[in-house]
C-alpha cells in the first residue's frame, strides 16, 4: 500500500492515490472521532427466548436489559473446519442486538456458527442503541472484531447488519479492519442513504417536521440521507464494496424506512442482489421483520456457506408481525 502510494510506478494514477490517501485520512476520523466519544460497546449475556417478529423482542428488552440472543456471545465458542469464521451481528437504528436478532442469531447458532452480538453506538445513560455517530459506531464494531478473532483464533469475521448495521459494517470491512472480513450480509441496506422516517420517538420528530430535534435524538440519522459525508467516505473510490469481501444484499419492497428499497442493490462482482418477494409474493416483510424472517436467515445461511444447498423457504409474512400461523385444516 505504500507504494501505492508514494511509489514511482507510471501505472498508479493520481485518482488512485488519492483515493487511497483519502481512505487512509478518514480512518484516523474515524478513530478520532470514537475515541472521543468514549465507551466500548456493551455485550450482552443473558439469554433471552427466541422472538417471532421485532415488536415483541423490543418489548421484551425493554423488561431485560442485558439480554442476548440464545447462544450468541458464547466467548468459549471456536469456530472449526466447516465453520472456519465467527459471526458478528450488527443491529440498526434505535435497537439493541436483542431485538433485531432474537431469531437469526439462534439459528445461525444452531447451524454451527460462533455467533456475536453487541449493543454499540448508545448514548451514555441510554436504553437503546444505534444512536450515535457512524463513524464511532465503526469504530466500536472494529474493535469488537478485534476482540472476537483474538478470542476465537480466527483470522476473518463474517458480518450481518440489519438498516444502519449495513453501513457500519460497509465502513468497517472497507476503511475500518480491511482483510479482517470475508463476508458482509447485509440485511434492508442503504448504500445510497435513504428518505425514511425512523421509528418511535425518531419518527414522531421526523413525521412532525423537526428534523433537527430527530438528529438531536439520534444523530446517525443525518449520515444516512443520501449525499452525507459518511456516505461519501464509504463510497471513496467509486464503489461501496471492500475488495475481496463477499457481499449479499437483502431487501424487501415493502420497506417504509429505506426509501426507495433498491437503495441497497448495488451492483459489483462479488455482490449478490436479492428481493426476499421473488418467487414469494406471500412474503410482506417490511423494515423491521425482515431481520427476523425466516426466508432472509435462509438466504444468510446460503451466503456464510456456499456448499449450503437449502431452498430458502417461502411462508406467508405480516409486516411488523412476522410469520402468519397457519389455521388448522387451511
Amino acid at each position: 500500500m505504500q507504494q501505492l502510494v508514494h511509489g514511482s510506478g507510471r501505472g498508479v494514477s493520481q485518482a488512485v492515490r488519492a483515493t487511497v490517501v483519502g481512505l487512509f485520512t478518514a480512518l484516523a476520523v474515524v478513530i478520532a472521532t470514537a475515541s472521543a466519544s468514549g465507551a466500548p460497546v456493551d455485550v450482552p449475556f443473558d439469554p433471552g427466548p427466541i422472538q417471532p417478529d421485532h415488536l415483541g423482542a423490543a418489548a421484551y428488552q425493554k423488561q431485560h436489559p442485558s439480554v442476548t440472543p440464545s447462544g450468541v456471545n458464547d466467548f468459549g465458542c471456536r469456530p472449526d473446519t466447516e465453520r472456519p469464521r465467527p459471526v458478528v451481528l450488527a443491529h440498526g437504528t434505535d435497537s439493541s442486538a436483542y431485538s433485531d436478532w432474537s431469531a437469526i442469531g439462534p439459528s445461525l447458532v444452531a447451524a454451527g456458527f460462533c455467533v456475536f452480538a453487541p449493543n454499540y453506538g448508545g448514548a451514555p445513560g441510554a436504553d437503546t442503541y444505534g444512536t450515535e455517530d457512524l463513524r464511532a459506531s465503526a469504530w466500536q464494531i472494529g474493535e469488537f472484531v478485534d476482540r472476537v478473532l483474538a478470542s476465537t483464533g480466527a483470522e476473518q469475521v463474517d458480518l450481518i447488519g440489519h438498516s444502519q448495521g449495513t453501513l457500519v459494517s460497509g465502513l468497517v470491512a472497507k476503511v475500518g479492519r480491511p482483510g479482517k472480513v470475508n463476508t458482509v450480509a447485509a440485511i434492508a441496506p442503504l448504500w445510497h442513504g435513504s428518505r425514511g422516517t425512523g421509528s418511535g420517538a425518531i419518527g414522531t420528530a421526523l413525521a412532525s417536521g423537526d428534523r433537527g430535534r430527530a438528529v438531536e435524538i439520534a444523530p446517525s440519522l443525518g449520515q444516512m440521507a443520501a449525499g452525507s459525508e459518511t456516505l461519501e467516505l464509504l463510497w471513496a473510490g467509486g464503489t461501496p464494496y471492500a475488495p475481496g469481501v463477499t457481499y449479499l444484499n437483502l431487501v424487501t419492497r415493502y420497506d417504509q424506512l429505506v426509501q426507495p428499497y433498491t437503495s441497497g442493490v448495488v451492483e459489483g462482482p462479488q455482490a449478490t442482489n436479492i428481493t426476499i418477494q421473488d418467487g414469494c409474493e406471500q412474503n410482506h416483510a417490511e423494515h423491521l421483520a425482515i431481520a427476523s424472517d425466516g426466508r432472509t436467515a435462509d438466504f444468510i445461511l446460503g451466503a456464510l456457506d456456499p456448499a449450503d444447498q437449502r431452498v430458502p423457504r417461502c411462508e406467508a409474512v405480516a409486516p411488523y408481525l412476522g410469520p402468519v400461523p397457519t389455521l388448522p385444516g387451511s
